[in-house]
């Protein structure tokens, strides 16, 4: 036989009654004290933590890019410089001249480049806010993964160009580029589901590698491009300023289409024309003859003083998209 009914007058059901409400008035009286939860997109200002953080980010991130771009500056302008037989360590470029010859690696393909390796790692939440469909995105995704599990052979590929070095030239940045992406890759969370890499070994090791391929493969492209300026550069040597060089005392100019006049009766006794300028630094005149010839000829260095006094003007300009020699 089950348990009788309960009588609606039970002094126990009334007090059961009584305490139950109690109980729900307490639970409505800690919900209306208790602070509301933030609202998505607001949050709470940032802490002085918080600020430091960012700064410190920010400003380990511009050393970053700074350092780089000095370097590039430097790898660039060695080359130019080279292919004229100056050394551009007796020129005293400072930071300034450095980070703007480093601006010649700024180039579309590079730009095109870096926006692909910034938006690589959002793709997937990228084509989510475009509304692509979800077969598509989980393809992306997929794809992703596979190309990152893959990231041994991007190492492989890049030693085995690294065998082949005098056979991939101009292109041998593609070696250490590839050892790079590799390394990086085998660090993401797409090629170790599992076990992420952590410690020395398995994280600090393969991530300054990297950074050591990277900077190799920067040096590269800047010394390739600094030599393909200076190739560009002794091509259209007609272009460049003239400099016509008036001395008191004969001075030891000899080249192709460099000519020497006397002057008579004149303070400045001996003209010297034919010759175009490389670079002004310190009233030092960097100049190469017109008929310049980069394994044979040498550049001259002309010293502005007293005996000496230099006229720049401009040089020839084509008429019909070639040069006039």
């Amino acid at each position: 036989m089950g348990a009788p009914p309960a009588v609606p007058d039970d002094p126990a059901v009334v007090a059961a009654r009584a305490r139950a409400r109690a109980r729900a008035r307490r639970r409505r009286q800690l919900r209306r004290a208790a602070p509301p939860p933030p609202v998505s997109g607001t949050g709470t200002p940032p802490q002085a933590g918080q600020r430091f953080e960012w700064a410190n980010t920010v400003l380990g991130a511009g050393s970053l890019v700074g350092g780089l771009m000095f370097y590039a500056g430097v790898m660039h302008s060695s080359a130019y410089f080279a292919y004229f037989h100056v050394r551009a360590s007796i020129l005293g470029f400072g930071f300034p001249q450095m980070i703007i010859w480093s601006l010649r690696l700024v180039t579309l393909p590079v730009l095109i480049g870096l926006a692909l390796l910034a938006v690589t790692p959002r793709l997937p939440e990228l084509l989510v806010s475009l509304r692509v469909p979800h077969r598509v995105t989980l393809g992306v995704r997929r794809a992703v993964r596979a190309v990152a599990r893959q990231y041994v052979l991007f190492v492989a590929a890049g030693v085995v160009l690294m065998l082949l070095w005098q056979h991939i030239q101009p292109y041998g940045w593609a070696a250490p580029l590839l050892v790079a992406a590799g390394l990086v890759l085998g660090q993401s969370d797409a090629a170790n589901p599992v076990r992420p890499p952590r410690g020395l070994w398995r994280r600090g090791f393969p991530i300054a590698a990297a950074a050591l391929f990277l900077v190799w493969m920067i040096a590269l492209v800047a010394g390739s491009l600094g030599t393909q300026d200076a190739r560009s550069t002794a091509a259209h040597l007609v272009r460049r300023p003239a400099v016509v060089v008036l001395s008191v005392e004969r001075l030891s100019l000899t080249g192709p289409g460099l000519a020497t006049e006397t002057l008579p009766g004149m303070h400045y006794r001996y003209r010297y024309t034919g010759l175009r300028l490389i670079l002004e630094r310190d009233r030092r005149y960097y100049v190469l003859p017109v008929g310049w010839r980069a394994r044979t000829d040498p550049a001259f260095v002309i010293e502005d003083d007293d005996t000496i006094l230099v006229q720049l003007m401009p040089g020839t300009r084509p008429q019909d998209g070639t040069d006039i020699r």
